[in-house]
């Protein structure tokens, strides 16, 4: 209720201030009418006698303030004309010191001053010095502070600056810079004392109106960085040890902080750049409490845009050494602002950082050396968990792969892992997915061992569990995109040098075995297709590739592989381990390496017979033996007997009689290869496809047992399809006659049941069958006359 009252009470004082105002301007616009200099004066300085009051805020005053400046305005255009009131402008200035009280007084003239100034009497440095001189009489900080903002107004476009009127002679830049920051000192010195002002209990309030009048002090810094003719010369040597004494010396936070982001908004650039070293001195000398991360922040992302804005000027950034004192500069502030949060000093290094980028690109040396200090930074931290400050920190690993687009740069950085290792698990693994994105985004490609060791040390997140964390407690769904993206990254590793390559493999290798049973099936497949990119490499290159310290040659690469896959057959996922170790039997194979492709070949079977028990699954499996061991021919008899034996017992010992059907004629491929040098082993192929003829017929027998009908002739008709393909390849154990019977065997099957019924029935398979029997009769010659045998 107080604060409440506060609030109606100061009301009403403002109601009563402008009713004063406006009652004495009634009066003052009848003299201005009347041209009667005396009675202007007169109400002038009652109506100016409102703002003499205490009880008002910053904010309601200025409302005060405000009426009254716009009859002064008026009160102004009457002093111009000298005709209405009779008096030489002289005159005036001294009769309107005259006035009962100072306020009222300095407003008055200040007002003609302005006039004085306009009119060429006297010098305008000397009125201008007058009048800031004669304004120490108010030191009321509000009053005051109002009062010397009306003074920078009316004289600003009055100072003697380079192309004004009012330079000469007399009047030169320097009495106008004289005069701005004689009128800024005193201004701050007001502005500051506030805070001095009645009991403790206030300060907040007192800091909320100190706020409101900030930008009074402030436009002096604005009207300096206006002032035509303020070279860098002057700036050096003049303006800036002035200001900078006056921040530093007021022993103030709040002014100390708003007046260098003051200096730092309003000056050029290039004027910053040159003073930079006595700028970054006052920051060190700021009050401990001041917010000196911001204030280095906003010089340096200044000097980031200005070195950005155009290449011609990054020689005056090395010139100045402006990393250097920047660097110094910031270890000087973390070191001695020791309650400065670690956010603070890493948004510090990533300014930092954004400024070398930019200026000096080329310098990695520099690049690193921020790394280093923030490592040294972190370290004094017990366990980083400011999630603010893990923001800094990828912001701080993510700018170096944005500027360079390539990660290998970033690998040359040896402080880099070390800042990642500061990381938490989540942000660390955020943080790898960053770079492997970068490396996609950028088409990296990583092309020794050493880089890929430190790689992945970056990416370990990704690779195994942090500090126990159990990977079950994963999103499945983020899980699996990070294994993904892990996996795309294996494929990007590549040099064309095969040992170097073999050790690319091995560093992987290394990392990837630590992943634990969920990353493996998603790691291990991509490393051996690598590996077997290699050996596809070194065979077509005729020979083994010796070194100094590695051999890399297909059978160390298959040892290698042999190890990987058996570990993931241990996961256990013995389906996908079942497919890798074919495809290595066919590398194999394709290097002529026959002992090797054995072994692989024997690796899966052991996983068909002791891990693979799901019927689906082992149907599957059996399928790529199969078609895996019919495209290799470099077994020899005894080897390629032995692996058709166990594919063929395997193929028929299946659950399902559908399945061991399929599987069984599948394995007359094995016996008949369709090119030069495959096997043509027409007899035991024939044996493969009656056995399944028989199977099939087993097949029918259990359906009708099972369902009252025979069901359909699907399994017929594929053993048909088999016999023609063998028949029209030239196996001669394939005779018309076995087809003919087939044929009617399937059309007995369609047209009746076991009970003797007849019913209709037609299978689109074994239709196109014998539309194609009949299609390849019509063509003649030998394949006509070779398919006219056969009667349908």
């Amino acid at each position: 209720m107080r604060r409440l009252a506060g609030v109606e009470d100061e009301e009403k004082w403002l109601a009563e201030g402008i009713a004063g105002i406006q009652h004495n301007a009634f009066f003052m616009h009848r003299a201005l009418d009347a041209n009667n200099l005396r009675e202007v004066l007169k109400y002038s300085a009652l109506m100016l006698s409102e703002l003499r009051t205490s009880k008002l805020s910053p904010q309601k005053y200025y409302d005060l303030y405000m009426r009254a400046f716009d009859e002064l305005r008026q009160l102004e255009v009457f002093f111009k004309d000298e005709s209405r009131h009779g008096l030489p402008v002289v005159d005036l200035y001294e009769l309107v010191q005259h006035a009962g009280n100072i306020l009222p007084r300095m407003y008055l003239l200040c007002t003609v001053g302005s006039v004085y100034i306009k009119s060429k009497q006297a010098p305008s440095k000397d009125v201008l010095k007058d009048l800031v001189e004669m304004c120490r009489g108010v030191q009321h900080p509000i009053r005051g502070l109002f009062l010397r903002s009306y003074l920078a107004q009316v004289s600003r476009d009055k100072l003697p600056e380079i192309g004004s009127e009012y330079e000469g002679d007399a009047n030169t830049v320097m009495d106008a810079v004289e005069f701005v920051l004689q009128n800024f000192t005193e201004m701050n010195k007001l502005w500051v004392r506030i805070q001095h002002q009645g009991p403790g209990t206030v300060r907040e309030k007192q800091e909320k109106e100190r706020n409101e009048l900030r930008d009074l002090v402030g436009k002096n810094l604005h009207v300096l960085g206006q002032i035509e003719g303020v070279d860098l010369e002057m700036y050096k040597e003049t303006v800036l040890p002035r200001v900078l004494e006056q921040v530093v010396n007021c022993k103030d936070e709040l002014a100390q902080y708003y007046l260098m982001e003051c200096i730092i908004q309003v000056f050029p650039d290039e004027y910053h750049l040159q003073t930079l070293e006595t700028l970054l001195a006052a920051c060190t000398q700021l009050m401990p409490t001041v917010d000196t991360k911001i204030v280095l922040t906003q010089l340096m992302d200044r000097l980031s845009n200005y070195a950005a804005s155009s290449p011609d000027v990054l020689h005056e950034f090395l010139q100045v050494e402006a990393f250097a004192k920047l660097s110094n500069a910031i270890g000087k502030v973390i070191d001695t602002q020791i309650e400065m949060p670690i956010v603070g000093a890493m948004t510090l290094f990533v300014s930092l950082l954004t400024f070398t980028l930019r200026v000096h690109p080329d310098r990695l040396d520099y690049v690193d050396q921020i790394l280093g200090a923030c490592v040294v930074k972190l370290s004094s931290v017990p366990k980083l968990e400011d999630a603010r400050a893990m923001k800094q920190v990828v912001a701080l690993l993510s700018a170096p792969l944005e500027k360079y687009n390539d990660i290998v740069t970033a690998l040359t950085l040896s402080n880099y892992p070390r800042v990642m290792d500061h990381l938490d698990d989540g942000t660390n693994k955020v943080m790898a997915m960053l770079i492997i994105q970068s490396i996609m985004k950028n088409n990296s490609c990583i092309s020794t061992a050493d880089k890929v060791e430190v790689l992945f040390e970056l990416i370990k997140g990704l690779i195994k569990d942090l500090d126990g964390t159990d990977t079950e407690e994963l999103d499945e769904e983020d899980f699996q995109e990070e294994q993904n993206s892990v996996a795309r990254l294996i494929h990007m590793l590549d040099n064309e040098e095969p040992e170097e390559m073999l050790k690319i493999i091995c560093v992987v290798r290394k990392h990837l075995m630590t992943g634990g049973t969920r990353r493996l099936p998603f790691t291990v497949p991509p490393l051996v297709f690598s590996a077997l990119r290699l050996v596809r490499q070194l065979d077509s290159q005729g020979g083994d590739i010796t070194g100094e310290e590695v051999s890399a040659t297909p059978r160390k690469i298959f040892q290698i592989l042999n190890q990987t896959i058996e570990v993931l057959s241990s996961v256990p996922c013995p389906e996908l381990a079942l497919r890798l170790y074919l495809q290595c039997a066919e590398a194999a194979s394709d290097c002529d390496l026959e002992p090797a492709a054995y072994e692989f070949f024997t690796q899966a079977f052991i996983l068909y017979e002791e891990e693979i028990a799901d019927s689906k699954a082992q149907v599957t499996a059996i399928h790529l033996i199969i078609g895996t061991l019919q495209r290799i021919n470099v077994f020899g008899v005894e080897n390629r007997d032995t692996l058709t034996h166990k594919a063929t017992g395997y193929s028929a010992r299946l659950l399902k009689k559908p399945d061991q059907c399929r599987a069984v004629y599948a394995c007359s491929h094995l016996f008949w290869v369709d090119d030069i040098d495959g096997i043509k082993d027409g007899e035991r192929a024939l044996l493969c496809l009656r056995r399944a003829l028989r199977i099939a017929n087993a097949a029918q027998q259990m359906a009708n047992a099972t369902r009252g009908s025979s069901g359909p002739v699907t399994l017929f008709v594929e053993i048909l399809n088999k016999y023609i393909y063998f028949y029209e390849k030239g196996n001669p154990h394939i005779t018309p006659s076995d087809i003919q019977s087939l044929i009617e065997l399937i059309n007995t099957e369609m047209q009746s049941d076991d009970n003797g019924n007849r019913r209709i029935h037609s299978d689109p398979f074994f239709t196109s069958t014998l539309r194609y029997i009949r299609f390849q009769k019509q063509k003649g010659g030998v394949i006509g006359d070779k398919y006219d045998l056969i009667k349908l």
